[in-house]
């Protein structure tokens, strides 16, 4: 039996792309998940009243066609690692992790998966881009691939992609401890395998389902070793009692495991998000710590008040400087 019947609850598929080729590739992956044919997944993706906390344990996958575009100028709370056309795409909406302190708890209205079966749209909206300029795109912000990839084979597919167009780069940025894709996959050196890295203490309180940090700090090892350009996100450094001796061993952890001279570069950031994320995000979850924590809001987005955000973020700096060049540390401004 597939990993993803326990995960899912329901499967919904979207009567248009009930034949399509990768519709049918995931449903033989889900043989013994209840089927259910729908209209549109805004039907069941957005109706009202539902609890993303709640669905947590039981979330149901929807397949679907994306019409309306799925490629974006990235957002001011995201890093663009020094490229000037930086841009962000959802050929997946939510993830079968759940981080408490995730913003999309904000920003989508359902806890439930959503799946775009048509790639190839998606490939040929972004060629079209790249007949105009080179392209810095981040693939996985909306959901994580490589957490579902032996479901969908999106990593796959957005690799070989990428090989056939030299002026494009992607990130995949995964909490994933999957090792094997890296040596089943031809490495290419625009696609960055990114990996977001937490204290175990941080991990086990708020970021529920996902692999634990060792298991994170291995598969960008093995990533490394595969020869992908790895890069290894601090970010959201998420505040807690003895933060720095929290953060002084995730570093101590990641440089016994890691050579960070040949690391691509490093993400070192604290918590921020939307304002109205972050209100949607309270009505669901009134007792998420992490969620209810006296933010300030500097200009429509929550943050940590100015001396813990600066001490944290200067102290992360700080320690990572002793493994990697600074030109190659880059921090959320």
């Amino acid at each position: 039996m597939c990993q993803y019947n326990k995960m899912f609850s329901h499967v919904y598929v979207e009567k248009g792309v009930a034949e399509h080729p990768r519709t049918k590739q995931i449903l033989e992956k889900l043989n013994n998940t209840t089927v259910i044919e729908i209209d549109h997944y805004k039907d069941v993706f957005c109706r009202k009243k539902q609890s993303i906390s709640a669905q947590s344990n039981a979330k149901a996958l929807i397949l679907a066609e994306n019409t309306s575009g799925c490629i974006y100028e990235g957002a001011p709370v995201c890093q663009s690692f020094g490229n000037e056309n930086f841009y962000y795409c959802s050929c997946m909406m939510n993830c079968i992790f759940d981080c408490e302190y995730c913003y999309l708890k904000g920003m989508y209205p359902s806890g439930n998966l959503v799946v775009f079966v048509n790639l190839e749209d998606i490939f040929a909206e972004l060629e079209a881009l790249l007949a105009q300029k080179s392209i810095y795109l981040c693939v996985s912000y909306d959901a994580d691939l490589v957490a579902i990839e032996s479901l969908t084979g999106f990593v796959r597919e957005w690799i070989a992609f990428t090989k056939k167009h030299e002026n494009l780069t992607i990130e995949i940025r995964t909490k994933s401890g999957r090792c094997d894709l890296w040596s089943n996959y031809e490495a290419c050196d625009r696609v960055i395998i990114a990996y977001t890295v937490s204290p175990q203490r941080i991990a086990a309180e708020y970021e529920h389902f996902a692999s634990a940090p060792m298991e994170r700090i291995q598969a960008a090892k093995c990533a490394m070793d595969g020869g992908f350009p790895v890069r290894l996100c601090f970010d959201p450094m998420i505040y807690c009692k003895d933060w720095r001796g929290e953060y002084s061993r995730l570093v101590d952890d990641v440089f016994s495991q890691i050579d960070g001279f040949t690391l691509w570069d490093v993400s070192i950031g604290s918590f921020r998000i939307s304002q109205d994320y972050l209100k949607k995000m309270r009505k669901d979850m009134p007792r998420s710590a992490v969620v209810n924590f006296p933010y300030d809001n500097v200009n429509g987005y929550y943050q940590y008040p100015e001396n813990i955000r600066s001490d944290m973020e200067e102290f992360m700096v700080q320690a990572v400087s002793e493994y990697v060049d600074k030109d190659r540390i880059f921090m959320w401004k």
